[in-house]
């Protein structure tokens, strides 16, 4: 079975999306781009000549494109504010839709594409890459062993200082909403809990070139007394933590931390007497399945097998909703300095 795909939004983010289909045997062998759509079409012409995409329709209205290309999928790489219009052409157009994140900009305009997506009965996921890393997957498997007893804390660290220009740095809270994202859907997975409720502070720090929130710290509360802390800060330069956070896990009966690239150290309890009673160490495993650690290709094989079989995949917009309710939530407590609860 081969699929026809229209990617719409040909900036610098859609290179990672056709290098891993391309450099994924499976995926090239599944998938054919037949268009690309933007609305400037140099860009797309552009892309479609380093990506040897020759063959495909290039417009700027993505409606017609799909007409033109007869696609099956819509990959869609647009900037935030043109994702509702982008996803709704799309799922009424009879395609299945892999998007961006964040899945939308507002929780009701997520809500309005998942009843879309229900109505026409297409798969609509989000390319959330980041819980697609070995780092990230061994957590999961870690947690779900039992090895340092029922978890209890996650905590996360994220300073970094990228200069990226343009759309980014003219964003209302833009680590929240364009970054953080990222690891609150990390947690939420590791931790396979529910999001309750929030509190946060936000800043745009002395010295930032962000229009506003670069900098937040928040705490959740998941389910089952679990509590996730989160600071971050896209402007802290300096010595930085890597772009996966620097992670602490707490358990009943011991921790792992990981620091977002190959280090992982995890102990449990010792057994010498005194008031610090020491600690045993304890192997991290590798993650239980490879094909589910390649980013971008992971999550586009899983969009793939839902279509394909009919199995929702763990990126799907009305799980991945509780990820963006985390965001917004957390958006709103900064905005009005109260504890908000989570209800997606």
């Amino acid at each position: 079975m081969t699929l026809n795909a229209v990617l719409c939004g040909c900036g610098a983010m859609s290179k990672g999306w056709l290098r891993a289909i391309k450099e994924t045997p499976a995926l090239a062998a599944e998938i054919e781009v037949k268009g690309l759509v933007d609305v400037n079409p140099a860009a797309a012409e552009k892309l479609a000549e380093e990506f040897g995409l020759s063959g495909a329709v290039i417009g700027t209205d993505l409606a017609d494109v799909i007409a033109k290309s007869k696609a099956d999928i819509v990959f869609d790489v647009v900037i935030p504010t043109a994702r509702f219009d982008v996803v709704s052409t799309a799922l009424k157009a009879r395609c299945h839709v892999l998007s961006e994140k964040p899945m939308a900009t507002s929780l009701a305009e997520g809500a309005a594409l998942i009843d879309l997506a229900a109505e026409t009965g297409k798969v609509h996921a989000i390319i959330q890459n980041r819980r697609f890393i070995s780092g990230v997957r061994r957590m999961r498997r870690f947690v779900e062993s039992g090895a340092i007893g029922d978890i209890t804390g996650i905590h996360c660290d994220f300073f970094l200082a990228p200069h990226f220009g343009g759309f980014r740095e003219e964003m209302q809270n833009v680590l929240l909403l364009d970054m953080a994202i990222h690891t609150f859907d990390a947690a939420r997975f590791v931790a396979d809990k529910k999001p309750l409720a929030v509190y946060c502070v936000e800043r745009n720090p002395k010295g930032s070139w962000y229009q506003h929130g670069a900098s937040a710290n928040a705490t959740f509360e998941f389910a089952d007394d679990v509590v996730f802390t989160y600071r971050g800060s896209w402007c802290a330069e300096g010595e930085r933590t890597s772009w996966e956070s620097q992670w602490r896990l707490v358990g009943s009966k011991g921790m792992l931390t990981w620091d977002g690239e190959e280090g992982f150290k995890a102990a449990t309890a010792g057994e010498q007497p005194g008031l610090l009673h020491g600690f045993t160490p304890v192997e991290v495993p590798a993650p239980e399945h490879d094909e589910e650690t390649h980013g971008h290709a992971s999550v586009i094989a899983s969009f793939v097998e839902a279509i394909e079989t009919g199995k929702r995949p763990e990126t799907a917009s009305s799980d991945n909703i509780r990820s963006l309710a985390m965001v917004f939530c957390a958006i709103e407590s900064a905005k009005t300095g109260k504890r908000i609860e989570i209800s997606a």
